[in-house]
């Protein structure tokens, strides 16, 4: 139920950052405006507040191999159990090094723009630019987002524990 839940997220994530992704990269651009530094500073550092078509491709497969491997797991095929030992680490790493960034915004566009050196980049007010960019999206946006690291780092360790206690043994026996 674990990867259910987490695939979920690889496929409603990326399809909200499509659709609310223009109008959210559009008022993070116009805040930047507003703080008189030109709107294109932020495509030339390569921020964006949407989802890439490649970007959604990737999430959507992964969503889909998990809940694959959900779907063998429950009906106890031992295929989805040893693919998931292999597959779930992987996820697991990707939660760590990626989405926390997806998580907290404001702190690694931050820490990017003071390690650029440039004084217009750091005095810019990255939270108010953040928060022009969130407000687009859904209130409920967030908590999907904060559910995803949560699943994909610890759900992902718990699963594999899951897979790998003796009972398992019996069940996929």
């Amino acid at each position: 139920m674990l990867q259910l839940a987490l695939a979920a997220t690889f496929v409603v994530i990326p399809a909200v950052g499509r659709r609310c992704g223009p109008d959210a990269q559009w008022a993070a651009e116009s805040e930047v405006a507003r703080q008189k530094v030109p709107a294109a500073v932020l495509a030339e550092h390569r921020i964006s507040f949407g989802a890439s078509r490649t970007s959604v491709i990737v999430a959507v497969s992964i969503g889909l191999c998990l809940a694959a491997l959900a779907s063998l797991n429950l009906a106890g095929n031992e295929a989805g159990r040893i693919v998931s030992w292999i597959f779930l680490p992987i996820v697991f790493i990707l939660g760590c090094i990626i989405m926390p960034g997806e998580v907290f915004p404001t702190r690694y566009i931050e820490s990017a723009f003071k390690k650029s050196g440039d004084p217009v980049l750091v005095s810019l007010n990255v939270k108010a630019i953040v928060d022009a960019a969130v407000g687009v999206y859904p209130a409920w946006f967030p908590w999907v987002t904060a559910a995803r690291l949560l699943l994909a780092t610890l759900g992902s360790l718990l699963a594999i524990l899951l897979l790998a206690m003796p009972s398992a043994n019996v069940y996929f026996g």
